[in-house]
């Protein structure tokens, strides 16, 4: 039986993923699903100069918890067992770090919302920061 960790990295949740651990569960193949939402560093970008870091991660926050809930739903509906957490930090640290911390047995990411050069971005920060399969559904 498989830990699953599902990172959220972006606004668009991780449906895909998260039908993909649903699959897997009634399967049988899948124990436990570690659904991790990741917020990025407020103070990258344009959008910082113009706005307070507390104002910026606020924003963050709430469009993230849409995507999450979406993300929750379908794992409810499903009848899947599951924790989620939140983790500020870079993207492929903070998911390195908590397979790491979970010995999770392979991470669903869901690039169905990220373009190319992002999707190869992340899986290749990934690969090289960890032992653990990952797969990019979408």
């Amino acid at each position: 039986m498989l830990r699953v960790l599902i990172p959220v990295i972006n606004k668009e949740g991780a449906l895909q993923a998260a039908r993909h651990a649903a699959f897997l569960f009634a399967e049988h193949c899948v124990s436990e699903v570690e659904l991790m939402e990741v917020l990025e560093p407020p103070d990258q970008g344009r959008a910082s100069a113009f706005h307070s870091r507390g104002t910026l991660r606020l924003q963050e926050k709430r469009a993230m918890l849409s995507a999450l809930n979406q993300t929750r739903a379908i794992l409810d509906d499903a009848g899947v067992p599951y924790h989620w957490s939140r983790v500020f930090g870079p993207v492929a640290g903070a998911i390195a770090a908590r397979v790491a911390e979970k010995h999770s047995d392979i991470v669903l990411v869901d690039a169905s919302h990220l373009g190319f050069l992002t999707r190869w971005w992340v899986l290749n920060k990934l690969w090289r920061s960890m032992q653990t399969p990952v797969t990019m559904v979408h």
